[in-house]
């Protein structure tokens, strides 16, 4: 079995909190230096530098998990991860058809652009990324699942945007492939604060915003290879595949 140091939630520049450094290129860049194996982008509610940093991760020996950070309808963080160009353009069309439409404030958020590789502005998107879709944190996690995708509330225990700040409880029927907890909480007091976690798979990620703080904090993933079967049965502790503490 190998390990492999993975860090599954950034953010790029497209995402309206993300800072002007966070073009593919340069997140490619710093996970390189810090020795990552395998990255995320997970932008707010898009997809739209999924590939290109796939593309230049690949050229670093780095994977890139497709993904995005989703926003519930009650307002949840969830952390979607997809395999296939397929599946990650389906999704796509899912996330603009059930965002509730608003303009984007440049003043307040900055502006939301999809850059390529040397940076350059290829589109702006217009209306915001933060409101909440349409669906129900229930109905989220279906339609990922639905597309073959692996669905991880994020964050879960963090006073903003957490699935129990939002919801005060976790649902007895959520389908999740494992859970996120900050960065700066130990598995071991988490648990203690909420029994019902012992039955998941708890990760940590750096949630990086600006570009010194990717991998910050992250997971090693025991696996036979770089594979998105390999990162399901990982993140459901099958078949000796596990995710273990830095």
């Amino acid at each position: 079995m190998n390990t492999y140091r993975a860090d599954l939630h950034i953010h790029t520049v497209l995402s309206p909190c993300g800072d002007l450094e966070m073009s593919p290129g340069n997140i490619v860049e710093k996970a390189a230096g810090k020795g990552l194996d395998i990255i995320a982008v997970t932008d707010h509610n898009h997809c739209g530098h999924a590939r290109l940093t796939r593309e230049l991760g690949a050229r670093k020996g780095i994977w890139v998990v497709y993904g995005a950070e989703i926003n519930t309808r009650e307002e949840v963080h969830c952390l979607t991860f997809f395999d296939t160009d397929e599946q990650l353009s389906t999704f796509q069309q899912e996330l603009e058809q059930n965002l509730v439409a608003m303009p984007n404030d440049t003043s307040l958020f900055g502006y939301q652009v999809i850059v390529d590789e040397y940076e350059q502005i290829v589109e702006e998107i217009s209306h915001s990324l933060y409101p909440g879709l349409s669906w129900s944190i229930g109905e989220a996690a279906d339609v990922v699942h639905e597309l073959g995708g692996l669905f991880v509330p994020a964050h879960v225990d963090r006073a903003t945007n957490g699935l129990y700040a939002q919801l005060g409880i976790f649902p007895d029927d959520l389908e999740v492939d494992a859970v996120e907890i900050w960065r700066r909480t130990s598995r071991e007091a988490a648990r203690k604060e909420y029994p019902e976690l012992r039955e998941h798979t708890l990760i940590q990620n750096s949630d990086a915003h600006f570009i010194d703080d990717i991998g910050r904090a992250g997971n090693r993933y025991a696996m036979e290879n770089r594979s998105f079967t390999e990162l399901a049965m990982a993140l459901r502790g099958e078949k000796g595949r596990a995710v273990l503490e830095l």
